[in-house]
């Protein structure tokens, strides 16, 4: 039976239990509803860590119950109750539904005027949304059989939560712990929001006041008492305003509290093993399946089926993805090598006519795929030689992981999780080529580079099969989450 409860339902902190108690909050979650890497970390990481035992884990995740979640798994969810959410001068109704699938719950909470909606994000009342689902957390922990210990919120969407946690529930049983995926994207608003939405008191209000308005991120790295970035070298690099989008200052007083931790990929779902997705199955010990999956996107492409080396770009089309590297030579780098480049991704119009433009001046050795497909996706990854990943600035990366999950060597900048995952191979070691300036020509440089020991071919199999053998899975990661939280449990 449903319990309807109010928003000032009181809860106690239960005895200790013999597993750390996670509650994992993310505004987007992979399979449910999501747009990217967040998404894949929220349905990958939870897992690892209930998987883990060397720190016992009960990690459960919470998010919104978007309508593309609804309409994949609605039949499925178990509706445990409802209750009110406080708004300023409202209260709005948030109903809670669960799902169990493998080793972790799901929570998903209910409001189709917030979430009933085409798109997850983008939305002229996104502040007012997530500040709902940020609040509503707490809200419905009463319908709940379980009380974190450590409540782990996500990007500027979710950064409210250790934000409400100081300044209106106060429970100190509980500790917050703030991941900043990307840096770039923080939920910046006017100062109307105070009285519109958040309602907090006014001593608290210096946790989210920036540049005159209310900065949610900023929220969450104040108040959080643990702050994590999604690779080691992207926690340093949110010191240097080059990298930090005006945040720089606020991370450099809460450095003691900062902390990177490198992402894994999802291996069961990125496994050319047994990959489904894939025109022929193989792996490191066997890689003859992988020329049958080149020629299979060749063809598939209409570009011509050969052996020549094809480099692909799985992206979304904006600066910060370095794009501004690719466009000045391309066009030289395909006219001057026998190879094929194959761009799938959308985004700045300029960048999609680019790309378009390219296919048609070398029709033979270039497709500009404008979309969104994860199943094409797949194809391009065991179809490919390499992948190239320029980035300006990128905080973890999953596409050099998942490339060479799949025997396709990455081309990076050396930035962020590229730093941390990819290491240059072009003195004998490494898992791919990698350069540090961010000009055409230092990209342009690292390609030559690889397309010179593709024609190599004993030396580049060596390489494709070492990439394979890289572990990327969450274990590594998931350990080093529960390490953290048992410390700021302890403490």
């Amino acid at each position: 039976m449903s319990q309807k409860i109010s928003h000032s339902n009181q809860m106690n902190k239960t005895a200790p239990a013999e597993k750390l108690r996670i509650l994992f909050v993310s505004p987007e979650v992979t399979p449910f509803a999501a747009t990217g890497g967040l998404g894949e970390v929220a349905g990958s990481l939870p897992e690892a860590l209930n998987r883990q035992r060397k720190i016992p884990c009960d990690c459960r995740v919470i998010m919104p119950l978007y309508r593309p979640a609804k309409e994949k798994i609605g039949d499925k969810l178990t509706f445990l109750g409802s209750t009110e959410v406080p708004l300023c001068w409202r209260s709005q109704y948030a109903g809670l539904f669960s799902l169990k699938t493998g080793y972790t719950t799901y929570y998903f909470i209910d409001n189709e005027y917030y979430f009933d909606r085409d798109g997850l994000y983008g939305h002229y009342d996104d502040g007012e949304r997530f500040a709902f689902f940020s609040k509503a957390v707490f809200e419905v922990l009463g319908l709940m059989d379980f009380v974190p210990d450590i409540i782990h919120a996500n990007d500027w969407q979710s950064a409210l939560v250790p934000v409400f946690q100081t300044a209106v529930y106060r429970r100190t049983f509980m500790k917050t712990v703030f991941t900043i995926h990307n840096v770039q994207y923080q939920g910046q608003y006017g100062d109307d929001i105070y009285k519109s939405v958040l309602d907090i008191p006014e001593d608290a209000r210096q946790f989210v006041a920036m540049n005159g308005g209310v900065n949610y991120m900023k929220g969450g790295i104040e108040c959080a008492n643990q702050v994590t970035t999604v690779s080691p070298t992207y926690a340093e690099e949110l010191s240097d305003p080059f990298f930090a989008y005006g945040m720089h200052e606020i991370i450099s007083r809460n450095g003691y509290k900062m902390r990177g931790i490198l992402n894994g990929i999802n291996v069961k779902a990125y496994d050319p093993a047994k990959d489904l997705l894939i025109a022929a199955n193989y792996d490191r010990g066997d890689i003859r399946g992988k020329n049958i999956c080149k020629h299979a996107i060749q063809e598939e492409l209409g570009l011509p089926v050969c052996d020549a080396p094809v480099m692909i770009m799985i992206s979304r089309l904006a600066r910060g993805k370095g794009i501004d590297l690719m466009t000045p030579i391309l066009d030289r780098v395909l006219s001057e090598n026998d190879m094929q480049f194959v761009l799938l991704g959308t985004g700045e119009q300029d960048y999609e006519y680019f790309f378009r433009g390219l296919e048609e001046r070398h029709p033979d050795r270039c497709r500009a795929l404008i979309c969104f497909d994860p199943a094409l996706s797949h194809r391009l990854y065991a179809g490919a030689d390499m992948i190239v990943v320029p980035s300006r600035s990128e905080p973890c990366g999953l596409t050099q992981m998942i490339g060479c999950r799949y025997g396709t060597v990455p081309i990076v900048r050396e930035t962020g999780g590229l730093k941390d995952s990819i290491k240059d191979c072009s003195l004998g070691e490494g898992n791919g080529f990698v350069f540090a300036g961010y000009s055409p020509d230092t990209l342009r440089e690292s390609i030559e580079k690889a397309l010179s020991l593709y024609r190599q071919p004993d030396n580049w199999k060596k390489l494709t099969q070492y990439d394979m053998s890289v572990d990327f899975s969450w274990g590594l990661s998931a350990k080093q989450y529960a390490d953290m939280y048992k410390e700021l449990v302890k403490g």
